[in-house]
């Protein structure tokens, strides 16, 4: 929970009601931030290497209003926090994404919280589809067709902003060839520069995948039909085929019934889809494995015969639910991470899979160099979960994917981070040339900074620290974009 100077705070300045002072996710190293900012030639601790140059965005969730009722932690407008790498030097911004719900929530026409205008489920006159909840766009960044893009957990909206400015150019739809919505962890393939989708029906059964060129041209698109309504979070992308995932956390018959997000893990066994990146969605071949969750996907890539998936499996918490938290205790037992790195093989020969964990460390929200993204990679950046009821990011591992083995940055006991960016150093000449970026808060003064640590010396620790004007709060994931990628 937040200490009382915190709640104080919110309470004075009416960012806080009394619902939510039992909730921990709008306190702490949670709390949004009211206002955007710019801030050029930021001090440094250290050196800002010379070979650094480009930019990390990071996505999040921050209410611009402040939440009346009942408010879950992924409801949070989208906030983009980026800093920019150049000459030695650093800039900061950060901006919300001003998606058409957040800009009707700022006029009064939504609500403050989760929960918008009705779907069409209950009102057939409603324009909003089976979309109940507030389309944010607050979960993951990508950059595809010289911008940005914000993309939303549940499948939404795709919302293009300027890599430069951070200021919101509008809702992409393809051209007006984007059939539904894209889900938050769709993939830009580095070489070929196009962006990999999927989508899922909500209270359907069948999920789509498609791609878009690098010029932004929708030049495919597939429906896979399923036994029922799925969840997926994340997908898998090789160089020529497409990982969609039928996972056993799906709806309740009461969350079906009134449109609302209440799950359950059913008691079914989880599986793989492959299907060619071109190919039919009766093309797919599915490859039953033991029962579990995954929230992210480190990468995925073809060996001989085999597709091969790395991702962050979850694992029982241990946690009940705490009645401290009131009616949030069940969201708080949800959202406390627990999840290790597993591989799996598919044969698209034989129809075999084999599943091999790396390592029992808990951790989650994976990076790697974007530049080996569907292809095979040795290296991954995953946060460190601290064993507490609430998302605490308490460092960084660096992975072996190969051996499973893994080194250690922890951050000091009062600071927290959130999901890291791998940066290439010009003219790298390895997977791992380069350097790990994370934004970095301590709870107890509220200052942020961001460390900069080499990826090849990862345990010595950051050779710059980046201060910050402004604190940045606990969030989502992000990416990194070349300097040459975005400049102007």
């Amino acid at each position: 929970m937040a200490d009382d100077a915190s709640i104080a705070r919110r309470i004075e300045t009416g960012n806080l009601s009394d619902l939510n002072l039992l909730n921990p996710y709008v306190q702490g190293a949670y709390e949004p931030v009211a206002r955007e900012t710019t801030a050029d030639d930021l001090p440094v601790i250290g050196q800002i290497p010379l070979d650094l140059y480009g930019a990390f965005y990071r996505n999040g969730p921050n209410p611009a209003v402040a939440p009346q009722g009942l408010h879950h932690w992924f409801d949070g407008d989208g906030m983009l926090h980026a800093i920019w790498f150049e000459n030695g030097k650093a800039r900061y911004r950060n901006r919300f994404i001003k998606t058409p719900d957040h800009i009707a929530d700022l006029n009064g026409g939504c609500g403050a919280g989760g929960v918008l205008y009705p779907s069409t489920r209950a009102d057939p006159s409603s324009s909003r589809g089976d979309r109940v909840y507030k389309d944010t766009a607050n979960t993951d960044v990508v950059l595809h067709n010289g911008s940005l893009m914000g993309l939303w957990y549940i499948s939404g909206q795709p919302v293009r902003v300027d890599a430069r400015t951070l200021e919101t150019i509008g809702v992409e739809n393809f051209g007006g060839a984007l059939p539904r919505h894209v889900s938050a962890h769709s993939k830009v393939d580095p070489v070929t520069g196009e962006f990999v989708f999927f989508d899922y029906s909500l209270y359907e059964p069948w999920m789509t995948f498609g791609t878009v060129s690098a010029d932004n041209r929708l030049t495919h698109f597939q429906k896979v039909d399923l036994p029922g309504p799925r969840l997926p979070h994340d997908m898998g992308l090789t160089e020529n085929y497409v990982i969609l995932h039928d996972l056993p956390v799906v709806f309740s018959e009461g969350g079906l019934k009134r449109s609302m997000w209440q799950i359950h893990f059913a008691d079914q066994p989880a599986r793989f889809g492959v299907v060619p990146r071109t190919g039919r969605g009766d093309q797919i071949r599915w490859f039953e494995t033991d029962s579990c969750y995954i929230y992210h996907v480190v990468n995925a890539w073809e060996d001989g015969d085999e597709v091969v998936m790395t991702a962050c499996m979850m694992v029982p918490n241990g946690y009940p639910p705490n009645p401290e938290y009131g009616p949030y205790a069940p969201m708080v037992n949800v959202l406390a991470l627990n999840a290790v790195p597993v591989e799996w093989r598919m044969n698209m020969r034989t129809g075999q899979v084999k599943k091999r964990q790396l390592d029992d460390r808990i951790g989650e929200f994976p990076a790697i160099n974007q530049d080996y993204a569907s292809r095979q990679t040795r290296w991954s950046y995953h946060v460190a979960m601290s064993k507490t009821e609430l998302q605490r990011f308490a460092g960084l591992y660096k992975y072996d994917l190969i051996t499973g083995e893994a080194k250690t940055h922890l951050y000091e006991p009062s600071m927290f981070g959130s999901e890291p960016a791998f940066a290439p150093r010009i003219g790298a000449r390895s997977e791992d040339d380069g350097y790990v970026i994370a934004f970095v808060t301590d709870e107890n003064t509220g200052k942020s900074e961001v460390q900069v640590i080499d990826a090849q010396d990862f345990e010595v620790g950051p050779v710059a620290r980046v201060l910050l004007p402004v604190r940045v709060p606990a969030g989502f994931h992000g990416t990194w974009a070349r300097g040459d990628q975005i400049a102007a």
